[in-house]
C-alpha cells in the first residue's frame, strides 16, 4: 500500500531552521505531484507549498515565500521541505501529500488533489 512517512519535525526557537523530509512507497514516484499542507491546533489544513512530477513547478502560499523551499529527488523517492526564518506562526502539523496528475507541470496546491496523506510531523517555534 502507499505509505508517506515524514521525518524531521521539533522543537526550535524563533529564526531557526529545520528540514523536513517525507520517504514515499508503493506509488510511482514521478507519477505524483508532491505537497506539504500545515495545520494549527484550531485551524483548517491549508497548502505551504508544491512541487510537479517533474520538478519543474513549484507553488508557495504567500506566508512561506522566501523562507521555505521545496525539492524532490525522484531516485530516492523522497520529498524535502527546508523551513529558514522559522516564526511562532509556523507551528503546526505539517503533513506530506502527493496526489497523481496527468500534466508534468501541474502542482497539488488544494485538498483535492490530494490522493494520499503522510501522518504528519509536529513543528513548533518558540518566541
Amino acid at each position: 500500500q502507499v505509505q508517506l512517512v515524514e521525518s524531521g519535525g521539533g522543537l526550535v526557537q524563533a529564526g531557526d531552521s529545520l528540514r523536513l523530509s517525507c520517504a514515499a512507497s508503493g506509488l510511482t514516484f514521478s507519477s505524483y505531484s508532491l505537497g506539504w499542507f500545515c495545520q494549527a491546533p484550531g485551524k483548517e489544513r491549508e497548502f505551504v507549498v508544491g512541487v510537479s512530477r517533474s520538478g519543474g513547478s513549484k507553488e508557495y502560499a504567500e506566508f512561506v515565500k522566501g523562507r521555505f523551499t521545496i525539492s524532490r529527488d525522484n531516485a530516492k523517492n523522497t520529498v524535502y521541505l527546508q523551513l529558514n526564518i522559522l516564526k511562532p506562526e509556523d507551528t503546526a502539523v505539517y503533513y506530506c501529500a502527493a496526489g497523481r496528475t496527468s500534466n508534468s507541470l501541474v502542482v497539488i496546491s488544494t485538498i483535492g488533489l490530494v490522493d494520499y496523506w503522510g501522518q504528519g510531523t509536529q513543528v513548533t517555534v518558540s518566541s
